[in-house]
């Protein structure tokens, strides 16, 4: 949900949590989960200070497609693939499933810090 706000005479909005939903996309919550697992990819990977070709071979994939994913790229990515990367990097992925409340999200993607 964007709300309006003015400041100073200038007005601006600020968005939800879901950029995805601000921009009244379809699927939404799982276009924003979906980006979350790329994100957490990315930043293990970045932390790792890889070059291109030692991650293409840590994850089984192309030079091109680390390009992709390193540049954000993330919806050339099933999930499922997201999800092996993560195990190829050594991550333990834990799904919790738990009642819907009203006014949360249906998907939720948490990084342990």
């Amino acid at each position: 949900m964007i709300t309006k706000h003015k400041k100073g005479g200038i007005e601006y909005e600020v968005g939800s949590e879901n950029v995805f939903e601000d921009l009244g996309l379809d699927n939404a919550e799982e276009l924003l989960a979906h980006s979350q697992l790329g994100i957490e990819v990315f930043r293990i990977l970045d932390g790792r200070k890889l070059k291109q070709r030692e991650i293409g071979a840590l994850l089984g994939i192309s030079q091109p497609d680390v390009s992709r994913l390193m540049n954000g790229h993330f919806s050339r990515f099933s999930k499922d693939k997201l999800f092996d990367f993560l195990k190829r990097l050594n991550c333990k992925v834990t799904i919790h499933i738990a009642p819907h409340r009203e006014g949360e999200p249906y998907q939720v993607i948490r990084a342990a810090s």
